[in-house]
Protein backbone atom coordinates (compact mmCIF):
# COMPACT_ATOMS: atom_id res chain seq x y z
CA UNK A 1 0.00 0.00 0.00
CA UNK A 2 0.84 3.38 -1.35
CA UNK A 3 2.52 5.56 1.86
CA UNK A 4 1.88 8.82 -0.13
CA UNK A 5 -1.46 9.57 1.54
CA UNK A 6 0.64 8.99 5.22
CA UNK A 7 3.57 11.49 4.01
CA UNK A 8 1.22 14.10 2.80
CA UNK A 9 -1.24 14.49 5.89
CA UNK A 10 2.00 14.70 8.34
CA UNK A 11 3.34 17.49 5.89
CA UNK A 12 0.37 19.47 5.89
CA UNK A 13 -0.16 19.18 9.48
CA UNK A 14 3.75 19.69 9.92
CA UNK A 15 3.43 22.95 7.49
CA UNK A 16 -0.33 24.36 9.53
CA UNK A 17 1.18 24.36 12.98
CA UNK A 18 4.65 26.50 11.83
CA UNK A 19 2.21 28.64 9.87
CA UNK A 20 -0.26 29.39 12.68
CA UNK A 21 2.56 29.74 14.81
CA UNK A 22 4.45 32.09 12.38
CA UNK A 23 1.03 34.22 12.38
CA UNK A 24 1.05 34.61 15.82
CA UNK A 25 4.38 35.90 16.32
CA UNK A 26 4.32 38.13 13.22
CA UNK A 27 1.10 39.60 13.26
CA UNK A 28 0.02 40.04 17.00
CA UNK A 29 3.48 39.77 18.51
CA UNK A 30 3.50 36.83 20.27
CA UNK A 31 7.11 36.46 22.07
CA UNK A 32 8.78 32.98 21.09
CA UNK A 33 10.27 32.54 24.74
CA UNK A 34 9.13 33.54 28.37
CA UNK A 35 9.89 36.35 30.04
CA UNK A 36 10.36 38.98 27.12
CA UNK A 37 9.30 42.78 28.17
CA UNK A 38 7.50 44.63 26.14
CA UNK A 39 7.22 48.84 26.20
CA UNK A 40 3.62 50.01 27.00
CA UNK A 41 2.63 53.40 26.67
CA UNK A 42 -0.91 54.82 28.93
CA UNK A 43 -2.61 57.87 27.29
CA UNK A 44 -4.75 59.49 28.99
CA UNK A 45 -7.28 62.48 27.35
CA UNK A 46 -8.99 64.96 29.16
CA UNK A 47 -11.78 66.49 27.75
CA UNK A 48 -13.12 69.92 29.62
CA UNK A 49 -15.70 72.05 28.37
CA UNK A 50 -18.79 74.47 29.70
CA UNK A 51 -22.11 73.09 29.13
CA UNK A 52 -25.35 75.30 27.98
CA UNK A 53 -27.38 73.63 30.65
CA UNK A 54 -29.18 71.64 27.96
CA UNK A 55 -28.69 68.40 25.22
CA UNK A 56 -24.71 67.70 25.07
CA UNK A 57 -22.95 65.22 22.11
CA UNK A 58 -19.52 65.14 22.29
CA UNK A 59 -17.20 63.74 19.32
CA UNK A 60 -13.55 63.12 20.13
CA UNK A 61 -11.07 61.18 17.39
CA UNK A 62 -9.29 57.76 18.68
CA UNK A 63 -6.00 56.29 17.92
CA UNK A 64 -5.97 53.60 16.12
CA UNK A 65 -3.14 49.95 15.52
CA UNK A 66 -0.29 51.84 13.33
CA UNK A 67 3.00 51.57 12.94
CA UNK A 68 4.86 50.65 15.74
CA UNK A 69 2.03 50.98 18.39
CA UNK A 70 -0.73 48.78 18.68
CA UNK A 71 -4.19 49.06 20.58
CA UNK A 72 -4.29 47.29 24.14
CA UNK A 73 -6.96 48.65 26.33
CA UNK A 74 -9.52 51.23 26.13
CA UNK A 75 -11.15 53.00 29.01
CA UNK A 76 -13.44 56.29 29.67
CA UNK A 77 -14.87 58.10 33.05
CA UNK A 78 -17.67 59.88 32.02
CA UNK A 79 -20.25 60.12 34.92
CA UNK A 80 -24.10 60.34 34.22
CA UNK A 81 -23.45 60.47 30.09
CA UNK A 82 -23.68 57.82 27.41
CA UNK A 83 -21.06 56.15 25.31
CA UNK A 84 -20.60 55.13 22.09
CA UNK A 85 -17.95 53.89 20.08
CA UNK A 86 -17.89 54.53 16.16
CA UNK A 87 -16.12 53.93 12.81
CA UNK A 88 -16.85 54.85 9.39
CA UNK A 89 -14.97 56.63 7.19
CA UNK A 90 -13.95 59.32 9.62
CA UNK A 91 -12.03 56.55 11.69
CA UNK A 92 -12.14 55.72 14.96
CA UNK A 93 -14.82 58.11 17.57
CA UNK A 94 -16.04 58.20 20.96
CA UNK A 95 -19.87 59.97 21.00
CA UNK A 96 -20.60 61.12 24.92
CA UNK A 97 -24.47 61.78 24.81
CA UNK A 98 -25.82 63.59 27.89
CA UNK A 99 -29.57 64.75 28.07
CA UNK A 100 -29.16 67.98 30.29
CA UNK A 101 -25.91 69.33 31.46
CA UNK A 102 -24.43 72.29 33.25
CA UNK A 103 -21.39 73.93 34.15
CA UNK A 104 -18.02 72.78 33.66
CA UNK A 105 -17.94 69.69 32.29
CA UNK A 106 -14.89 66.68 32.13
CA UNK A 107 -14.29 63.66 30.39
CA UNK A 108 -11.87 61.48 30.39
CA UNK A 109 -10.49 58.51 28.05
CA UNK A 110 -7.48 56.35 28.67
CA UNK A 111 -5.38 53.96 26.29
CA UNK A 112 -2.96 51.70 26.48
CA UNK A 113 -0.69 50.93 23.82
CA UNK A 114 1.96 48.28 23.07
CA UNK A 115 4.89 49.97 21.44
CA UNK A 116 4.98 47.55 17.93
CA UNK A 117 7.80 48.60 16.29
CA UNK A 118 7.21 45.44 13.21
CA UNK A 119 3.88 46.71 13.18
CA UNK A 120 3.03 47.89 9.23
CA UNK A 121 0.92 51.43 8.86
CA UNK A 122 -2.71 50.56 8.05
CA UNK A 123 -3.55 51.54 4.35
CA UNK A 124 -4.55 55.67 4.48
CA UNK A 125 -7.16 56.73 1.55
CA UNK A 126 -5.85 59.93 -0.21
CA UNK A 127 -8.41 62.64 -0.40
CA UNK A 128 -9.80 64.57 -3.08
CA UNK A 129 -8.56 67.54 -4.43
CA UNK A 130 -11.65 70.36 -3.61
CA UNK A 131 -13.14 71.16 -7.42
CA UNK A 132 -12.48 74.98 -6.77
CA UNK A 133 -9.73 77.03 -4.71
CA UNK A 134 -10.73 80.56 -4.38
CA UNK A 135 -8.35 82.94 -3.48
CA UNK A 136 -9.12 86.90 -2.47
CA UNK A 137 -6.78 89.81 -3.53
CA UNK A 138 -4.25 90.03 -3.32
CA UNK A 139 -3.59 86.05 -1.47
CA UNK A 140 -4.13 84.20 -5.30
CA UNK A 141 -1.11 86.26 -6.97
CA UNK A 142 1.10 85.64 -4.01
CA UNK A 143 0.06 81.72 -3.35
CA UNK A 144 0.86 81.47 -7.36
CA UNK A 145 4.51 83.11 -7.46
CA UNK A 146 5.39 80.75 -4.50
CA UNK A 147 3.83 77.52 -6.23
CA UNK A 148 5.68 78.54 -9.42
CA UNK A 149 8.97 79.07 -7.79
CA UNK A 150 8.59 75.42 -5.37
CA UNK A 151 7.90 73.84 -8.26
CA UNK A 152 11.18 74.82 -10.37
CA UNK A 153 12.90 73.32 -7.51
CA UNK A 154 11.34 70.13 -7.17
CA UNK A 155 10.78 66.73 -9.06
CA UNK A 156 7.73 64.92 -7.53
CA UNK A 157 5.07 65.73 -4.81
CA UNK A 158 7.62 64.80 -2.16
CA UNK A 159 10.14 67.55 -3.30
CA UNK A 160 7.32 69.53 -3.70
CA UNK A 161 6.03 69.22 -0.29
CA UNK A 162 9.83 69.86 0.57
CA UNK A 163 10.19 73.38 -1.47
CA UNK A 164 6.90 74.65 -0.39
CA UNK A 165 7.33 74.57 2.85
CA UNK A 166 10.88 76.28 2.59
CA UNK A 167 9.49 79.09 1.30
CA UNK A 168 7.88 80.23 4.48
CA UNK A 169 10.76 79.56 6.68
CA UNK A 170 14.86 80.99 7.34
CA UNK A 171 16.42 83.02 4.81
CA UNK A 172 13.96 82.08 1.82
CA UNK A 173 11.24 83.43 2.97
CA UNK A 174 9.73 86.84 1.34
CA UNK A 175 7.11 89.32 0.85
CA UNK A 176 4.36 86.55 -0.19
CA UNK A 177 5.05 84.13 2.04
CA UNK A 178 4.56 86.96 5.25
CA UNK A 179 1.52 87.98 3.55
CA UNK A 180 0.18 84.60 3.10
CA UNK A 181 0.95 83.81 6.96
CA UNK A 182 -0.46 87.33 8.87
CA UNK A 183 -3.87 85.64 6.85
CA UNK A 184 -4.01 82.05 7.59
CA UNK A 185 -2.93 79.83 10.06
CA UNK A 186 -0.01 77.35 9.22
CA UNK A 187 -0.57 74.26 8.32
CA UNK A 188 -4.26 74.80 6.45
CA UNK A 189 -2.35 76.87 4.52
CA UNK A 190 -0.03 74.50 3.08
CA UNK A 191 -2.72 71.53 2.53
CA UNK A 192 -4.45 74.90 0.50
CA UNK A 193 -1.34 75.39 -1.31
CA UNK A 194 -0.57 72.19 -2.37
CA UNK A 195 -3.98 71.54 -3.53
CA UNK A 196 -3.66 74.14 -5.78
CA UNK A 197 -1.00 72.65 -6.91
CA UNK A 198 -2.47 69.09 -7.73
CA UNK A 199 -1.04 67.40 -4.70
CA UNK A 200 -3.32 65.54 -2.43
CA UNK A 201 -2.63 66.31 0.73
CA UNK A 202 -4.31 66.93 4.32
CA UNK A 203 -3.42 67.90 7.49
CA UNK A 204 -3.21 65.51 10.36
CA UNK A 205 -3.03 65.48 14.29
CA UNK A 206 -0.37 63.63 16.27
CA UNK A 207 0.59 63.64 19.81
CA UNK A 208 4.57 63.58 20.47
CA UNK A 209 4.79 60.64 23.46
CA UNK A 210 7.41 61.22 26.15
CA UNK A 211 7.27 59.83 29.16
CA UNK A 212 5.82 61.57 32.50
CA UNK A 213 4.59 64.53 30.74
CA UNK A 214 1.39 66.64 31.56
CA UNK A 215 -0.75 68.78 29.48
CA UNK A 216 0.48 68.02 26.18
CA UNK A 217 -1.46 69.20 23.43
CA UNK A 218 -2.01 67.64 19.58
CA UNK A 219 0.93 68.82 17.01
CA UNK A 220 -0.38 69.00 13.11
CA UNK A 221 0.96 67.38 11.15
CA UNK A 222 1.03 67.30 6.92
CA UNK A 223 0.46 64.62 5.18
CA UNK A 224 1.25 64.42 1.06
CA UNK A 225 0.37 61.76 -1.04
CA UNK A 226 2.09 60.29 -4.51
CA UNK A 227 -0.14 57.63 -6.09
CA UNK A 228 -0.69 54.73 -3.41
CA UNK A 229 2.55 56.04 -0.79
CA UNK A 230 2.15 58.74 1.62
CA UNK A 231 4.94 60.88 3.56
CA UNK A 232 4.75 63.21 7.12
CA UNK A 233 5.95 66.70 7.04
CA UNK A 234 6.61 68.84 9.62
CA UNK A 235 4.66 72.10 8.83
CA UNK A 236 7.20 73.96 11.03
CA UNK A 237 10.62 72.61 9.63
CA UNK A 238 9.79 71.18 6.88
CA UNK A 239 11.21 67.66 7.65
CA UNK A 240 10.57 64.53 6.01
CA UNK A 241 9.36 61.41 7.99
CA UNK A 242 7.46 60.23 10.73
CA UNK A 243 9.39 60.55 14.36
CA UNK A 244 9.51 57.47 16.35
CA UNK A 245 7.35 58.47 19.39
CA UNK A 246 4.81 60.10 17.43
CA UNK A 247 1.38 58.59 18.03
CA UNK A 248 -0.94 59.55 14.88
CA UNK A 249 -4.20 60.38 16.96
CA UNK A 250 -6.92 61.94 14.39
CA UNK A 251 -5.38 60.76 10.95
CA UNK A 252 -8.31 61.48 8.48
CA UNK A 253 -7.94 65.04 8.56
CA UNK A 254 -10.97 65.80 10.51
CA UNK A 255 -12.07 67.67 13.66
CA UNK A 256 -10.29 65.95 16.91
CA UNK A 257 -12.94 67.21 19.07
CA UNK A 258 -16.80 68.36 18.53
CA UNK A 259 -18.86 69.60 21.14
CA UNK A 260 -22.88 70.44 20.76
CA UNK A 261 -24.28 71.89 23.34
CA UNK A 262 -21.35 73.46 25.17
CA UNK A 263 -18.24 76.11 25.06
CA UNK A 264 -15.07 76.32 25.75
CA UNK A 265 -13.90 73.66 24.74
CA UNK A 266 -10.52 71.91 25.44
CA UNK A 267 -8.93 68.55 25.37
CA UNK A 268 -5.01 67.74 26.98
CA UNK A 269 -3.30 64.97 27.05
CA UNK A 270 -1.01 62.84 30.19
CA UNK A 271 0.98 59.77 29.19
CA UNK A 272 3.37 57.67 30.83
CA UNK A 273 5.79 54.67 30.02
CA UNK A 274 6.47 51.35 31.74
CA UNK A 275 7.24 47.80 30.82
CA UNK A 276 5.43 44.09 31.65
CA UNK A 277 6.07 40.80 30.54
CA UNK A 278 5.49 40.20 26.82
CA UNK A 279 2.43 37.49 27.59
CA UNK A 280 0.56 40.16 29.37
CA UNK A 281 0.55 42.83 27.13
CA UNK A 282 -0.62 40.90 24.07
CA UNK A 283 -3.12 38.72 25.56
CA UNK A 284 -6.06 41.50 25.26
CA UNK A 285 -5.67 41.40 21.29
CA UNK A 286 -5.83 37.59 21.50
CA UNK A 287 -8.89 37.37 23.23
CA UNK A 288 -10.58 37.40 19.87
CA UNK A 289 -10.53 34.60 18.17
CA UNK A 290 -10.34 34.14 14.34
CA UNK A 291 -9.40 31.39 11.90
CA UNK A 292 -5.22 32.16 12.34
CA UNK A 293 -5.73 33.37 15.58
CA UNK A 294 -7.46 30.59 17.33
CA UNK A 295 -6.50 30.56 20.96
CA UNK A 296 -7.79 30.00 24.39
CA UNK A 297 -7.22 33.14 25.95
CA UNK A 298 -10.62 34.50 24.84
CA UNK A 299 -11.98 31.91 28.46
CA UNK A 300 -12.07 32.39 31.49
CA UNK A 301 -9.03 32.68 33.82
CA UNK A 302 -10.01 29.44 35.50
CA UNK A 303 -10.22 27.35 32.16
CA UNK A 304 -7.20 28.87 31.09
CA UNK A 305 -5.24 27.54 33.83
CA UNK A 306 -7.13 24.26 33.12
CA UNK A 307 -5.85 24.61 29.60
CA UNK A 308 -2.24 25.29 29.84
CA UNK A 309 -1.63 22.12 32.28
CA UNK A 310 -3.78 19.83 29.75
CA UNK A 311 -1.93 21.06 26.68
CA UNK A 312 1.25 19.83 28.23
CA UNK A 313 -0.14 16.59 27.52
CA UNK A 314 0.95 15.91 23.93
CA UNK A 315 4.75 16.73 25.15
CA UNK A 316 4.60 14.21 27.70
CA UNK A 317 3.19 11.50 25.00
CA UNK A 318 5.73 12.52 22.24
CA UNK A 319 8.54 11.73 25.06
CA UNK A 320 6.90 8.53 25.83
CA UNK A 321 6.24 7.53 22.01
CA UNK A 322 10.42 8.23 21.65
CA UNK A 323 11.38 6.25 24.53
CA UNK A 324 9.19 3.11 23.78
CA UNK A 325 9.20 3.05 19.83
CA UNK A 326 13.14 4.20 19.45
CA UNK A 327 14.63 3.89 22.46
CA UNK A 328 12.43 0.55 23.29
CA UNK A 329 12.06 0.99 27.24
CA UNK A 330 9.53 -0.87 29.02
CA UNK A 331 6.68 0.61 30.76
CA UNK A 332 3.87 -0.81 33.22
CA UNK A 333 1.02 1.11 31.26
CA UNK A 334 1.09 2.89 27.94
CA UNK A 335 0.74 6.37 29.25
CA UNK A 336 0.53 5.94 32.85
CA UNK A 337 3.99 7.83 32.96
CA UNK A 338 1.92 11.21 31.15
CA UNK A 339 -0.29 10.98 33.98
CA UNK A 340 2.31 10.60 36.81
CA UNK A 341 4.64 13.08 35.15
CA UNK A 342 1.35 15.72 35.56
CA UNK A 343 1.35 14.57 39.30
CA UNK A 344 4.69 15.50 39.60
CA UNK A 345 4.27 18.77 37.88
CA UNK A 346 1.68 19.59 41.09
CA UNK A 347 3.80 18.14 43.64
CA UNK A 348 7.53 18.67 43.05
CA UNK A 349 10.05 15.93 41.51
CA UNK A 350 11.57 14.95 44.70
CA UNK A 351 7.88 14.83 46.96
CA UNK A 352 6.38 13.19 43.80
CA UNK A 353 8.76 10.23 43.34
CA UNK A 354 8.74 9.51 47.31
CA UNK A 355 5.28 9.63 47.81
CA UNK A 356 4.86 7.30 44.35
CA UNK A 357 7.06 4.93 45.70
CA UNK A 358 5.80 4.76 49.17
CA UNK A 359 2.17 4.37 47.77
CA UNK A 360 3.34 1.64 44.99
CA UNK A 361 4.74 -0.33 48.02
CA UNK A 362 2.12 -0.34 50.76
CA UNK A 363 0.04 -0.96 47.41
CA UNK A 364 1.97 -4.09 46.47
CA UNK A 365 1.92 -5.41 50.04
CA UNK A 366 -1.63 -5.15 50.66
CA UNK A 367 -2.42 -6.81 47.25
CA UNK A 368 -0.25 -9.64 47.91
CA UNK A 369 -2.85 -10.49 50.60
CA UNK A 370 -5.66 -9.28 48.67
CA UNK A 371 -4.64 -12.50 46.21
CA UNK A 372 -5.38 -15.20 49.39
CA UNK A 373 -8.68 -14.05 48.88
CA UNK A 374 -9.51 -15.12 45.27
CA UNK A 375 -11.46 -12.47 44.67
CA UNK A 376 -12.91 -11.55 41.14
CA UNK A 377 -10.88 -9.15 38.96
CA UNK A 378 -13.10 -5.99 39.63
CA UNK A 379 -13.80 -6.41 43.23
CA UNK A 380 -10.42 -6.75 43.44
CA UNK A 381 -9.06 -3.77 41.67
CA UNK A 382 -12.16 -1.81 43.11
CA UNK A 383 -10.50 -2.67 46.70
CA UNK A 384 -6.74 -1.94 45.36
CA UNK A 385 -8.69 1.46 44.76
CA UNK A 386 -10.19 1.90 48.14
CA UNK A 387 -6.75 0.90 49.53
CA UNK A 388 -5.08 3.81 47.44
CA UNK A 389 -7.25 6.36 48.84
CA UNK A 390 -6.56 5.16 52.27
CA UNK A 391 -2.67 5.18 51.73
CA UNK A 392 -3.05 8.91 50.52
CA UNK A 393 -5.14 9.68 53.20
CA UNK A 394 -3.05 8.37 56.21
CA UNK A 395 0.22 9.94 54.84
CA UNK A 396 -0.99 12.84 54.34
CA UNK A 397 -2.48 13.30 57.82
CA UNK A 398 0.93 12.18 58.92
CA UNK A 399 2.91 14.39 56.90
CA UNK A 400 0.37 17.10 58.02
CA UNK A 401 1.10 16.05 61.76
CA UNK A 402 4.82 16.05 61.71
CA UNK A 403 4.71 19.41 59.66
CA UNK A 404 5.43 18.26 56.12
CA UNK A 405 3.22 20.40 54.01
CA UNK A 406 5.05 19.13 51.11
CA UNK A 407 3.30 15.73 51.72
CA UNK A 408 -0.11 17.18 51.42
CA UNK A 409 0.32 17.55 47.53
CA UNK A 410 0.29 13.33 47.33
CA UNK A 411 -3.07 13.90 46.67
CA UNK A 412 -2.64 15.10 42.94
CA UNK A 413 -1.75 11.75 41.93
CA UNK A 414 -4.10 9.81 39.86
CA UNK A 415 -5.66 7.14 41.87
CA UNK A 416 -7.31 5.23 39.38
CA UNK A 417 -3.97 5.31 37.69
CA UNK A 418 -2.47 3.86 40.80
CA UNK A 419 -4.75 1.77 41.40
CA UNK A 420 -4.28 -0.14 37.67
CA UNK A 421 -0.78 0.17 38.23
CA UNK A 422 -0.83 -2.05 41.60
CA UNK A 423 -2.85 -4.41 40.31
CA UNK A 424 -0.58 -4.73 37.02
CA UNK A 425 2.59 -4.79 39.10
CA UNK A 426 1.32 -7.30 41.15
CA UNK A 427 0.40 -10.06 38.31
CA UNK A 428 3.60 -8.87 36.28
CA UNK A 429 5.54 -10.01 39.69
CA UNK A 430 3.27 -13.50 39.84
CA UNK A 431 3.86 -14.45 36.27
CA UNK A 432 7.51 -12.82 35.15
CA UNK A 433 8.81 -12.32 38.40
CA UNK A 434 10.36 -9.51 40.58
CA UNK A 435 13.13 -8.90 37.53
CA UNK A 436 10.39 -7.69 34.90
CA UNK A 437 8.81 -5.65 38.28
CA UNK A 438 11.58 -3.65 38.32
CA UNK A 439 12.03 -3.27 34.77
CA UNK A 440 8.79 -2.02 34.14
CA UNK A 441 8.48 -0.17 37.29
CA UNK A 442 11.96 2.03 36.66
CA UNK A 443 11.54 2.10 32.88
CA UNK A 444 7.72 3.73 33.91
CA UNK A 445 9.28 5.73 36.51
CA UNK A 446 12.14 7.34 33.73
CA UNK A 447 9.96 7.94 31.69
CA UNK A 448 7.86 9.76 33.83
CA UNK A 449 10.71 11.99 34.97
CA UNK A 450 11.95 12.70 31.72
CA UNK A 451 8.30 13.58 30.69
CA UNK A 452 8.06 15.99 33.32
CA UNK A 453 11.49 17.61 32.70
CA UNK A 454 10.40 18.42 29.38
CA UNK A 455 6.80 19.51 30.49
CA UNK A 456 7.67 21.40 33.30
CA UNK A 457 10.52 23.69 31.42
CA UNK A 458 8.94 26.98 31.20
CA UNK A 459 10.04 27.40 27.73
CA UNK A 460 8.08 24.44 26.63
CA UNK A 461 4.79 25.79 29.02
CA UNK A 462 5.28 28.87 27.36
CA UNK A 463 5.17 27.85 23.34
CA UNK A 464 2.29 25.29 23.90
CA UNK A 465 -0.02 27.60 25.96
CA UNK A 466 0.12 30.33 23.31
CA UNK A 467 0.73 28.79 19.84
CA UNK A 468 -1.82 26.15 19.40
CA UNK A 469 -0.52 25.34 15.68
CA UNK A 470 2.38 23.32 18.00
CA UNK A 471 -0.03 20.54 18.46
CA UNK A 472 -0.65 19.77 14.91
CA UNK A 473 3.63 19.66 14.89
CA UNK A 474 3.43 17.40 17.96
CA UNK A 475 0.61 14.88 16.08
CA UNK A 476 2.70 14.93 12.88
CA UNK A 477 6.11 14.15 14.92
CA UNK A 478 3.91 10.65 16.83
CA UNK A 479 2.52 10.16 13.56
CA UNK A 480 6.19 9.56 12.09
CA UNK A 481 7.39 8.37 14.71
CA UNK A 482 4.58 5.44 15.13
CA UNK A 483 5.98 4.67 11.35
CA UNK A 484 9.07 3.36 12.98
CA UNK A 485 9.54 -0.36 12.32
CA UNK A 486 13.10 -1.05 12.60
CA UNK A 487 15.28 -1.63 15.42
CA UNK A 488 15.00 0.11 19.15
CA UNK A 489 18.36 1.69 20.83
CA UNK A 490 18.12 -1.57 23.97
CA UNK A 491 18.01 -3.74 20.91
CA UNK A 492 21.13 -3.19 19.46
CA UNK A 493 23.06 -5.32 22.64
CA UNK A 494 22.23 -8.44 21.02
CA UNK A 495 24.50 -8.04 18.34
CA UNK A 496 26.99 -7.35 20.49
CA UNK A 497 28.88 -10.84 20.50
CA UNK A 498 29.05 -10.42 16.66
CA UNK A 499 31.30 -7.32 16.86
CA UNK A 500 33.26 -8.96 19.25
CA UNK A 501 33.92 -11.85 17.33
Amino acid sequence: MSRLPFYILTGILMIAGIGMSIHRHVQFDVPWTPGEQRQVWEVEAQVSFDADNGPVIVDMALPSNQQDYRVLTENTASSGYGLSFLEDDRGRRAEWSRREASGTQRLYYSVQLLAAPDSRPPRSVRPELPETIVWERPYGTAATEIIDRAHQRSADPFTFTRELIREFTGDRQGENARLLLNEFERTPLFVRLLNEAGVHARSISGLLLEDGRRRQNLTTWLQVFDEDQWALYNPTTGEQGRPDNLLLWEANGEAVLEVEGGTNSDIGFSMIRHNQPAAAAVRNQLSTDTLLNFSIHSLPLEEQALFQTILLIPIGALVVVFLRVLVGIKTSGTFMPVLIALAFIQTSLLTGLIGFLLVVAVGLVIRNYLSYLNLLLVARVSAVIITVIAIISVFSVLSYRFGLNAGLTITFFPMIILAWTIERMSILWEEEGPKEVLIQGGGSLLTAILAYLAMNNPWVRHITFNFLGVQFILMSLILLLGNYTGYRLLELRRFKPVTED
